[in-house]
């Protein structure tokens, strides 16, 4: 049984997968490009920790508890080897992904993972050496409320490393859609055309931001509508992901000209204050 993993980065998405991997009891090893980024990373999960417990939605106990479980580390180097599972959520770039899941697979792990929103599994494990025991395992922003796991099967991914990570994503109170290596997968390749329509909506002044989210929360029940999802996300992030499913699929994930111009000049949704909302 997997008891310890490692989470290698410090961002959005390493904090919010740390905090759940913490909270469900596992002993979090968290990795940032130096001693500095991992301890100010670990102070945000712990942060997260103290908001949810003012919330109600965590006793104090059991935030002190899972504070407790992680572990700040400035380089991969400095992990022990053999854990049972080590995840790399840095950003959304090839090169970026592959240097990090080589060193990473060199601590011999029982499964290895990526937290990719889109890009492909078999092409991230090119240069890997035990391909039978990587996978994807794309969370949700932001992780503490999302119950989702999109599990990616590559080519050569082993019944027994998606069984294994079906287990973990159980004991973290989540469920696992299991879907084969495609660009986007399905949720990002789903997700992504109802987030660029939006955008286009507002482009040609169908309606406001607010009232084609509202249209989409209540009308289809989505727990937040397509434009708020992408502030959240990031439109530098979603802008990336669209491009790369363009050049796969063509013309439909084609970014609009909004997109490309809120992000030139800086307007990137809930990081930087502004998007297609004020935060």
């Amino acid at each position: 049984m997997i008891e310890r993993v490692a989470v290698v980065g410090g961002g959005t998405m390493g904090v919010g997968i740390a905090y759940r991997f913490a909270v469900a009891g596992f002993e979090v090893d968290l990795v940032d490009t130096d001693d500095d980024m991992a301890a100010k990373a670990v102070a945000r999960v712990v942060a997260a920790l103290d908001g949810a417990v003012s919330r109600d939605k965590l006793s104090a106990e059991a935030a002190e508890k899972a504070a407790s479980r992680l572990w700040p580390h400035g380089a991969i180097v400095d992990l022990e080897g053999g854990l049972g599972l080590v995840i790399e959520a840095v950003p959304e770039e090839m090169a970026l992904k592959r240097r990090i899941l080589e060193a990473a697979e060199l601590l011999s792990p029982g499964v290895l993972a990526t937290n990719t929103s889109s890009l492909s599994i078999d092409g991230l494990a090119t240069s890997l050496a035990r391909r039978d025991r990587f996978a994807g395992m794309h969370f949700f922003n932001p992780v503490w409320v999302m119950d989702l796991v999109e599990v990616i099967r590559g080519t050569a991914t082993s019944d027994e490393t998606i069984t294994a990570v079906k287990a973990v994503v159980r004991r973290l109170g989540m469920q696992a859609a299991v879907v084969n290596d495609r660009p986007g997968f399905a949720s990002t390749r789903l997700g992504i055309l109802l987030g660029l329509e939006a955008m286009r909506m507002v482009e040609e002044g169908v309606a406001e931001p607010e009232d084609i989210d509202r249209a989409m929360e209540l009308g289809y029940r989505h727990a937040m509508g397509p434009l708020k999802t992408g502030d959240l996300v990031g439109l530098d992030v979603r802008l990336a992901i669209a491009e790369n499913l363009a050049s796969v699929y063509g013309e439909r994930f084609e970014p609009p000209d909004i997109l490309r111009r809120m992000v030139a000049e800086g307007l990137l949704g809930k990081k930087t204050g502004r998007g297609f909302y004020t935060w």
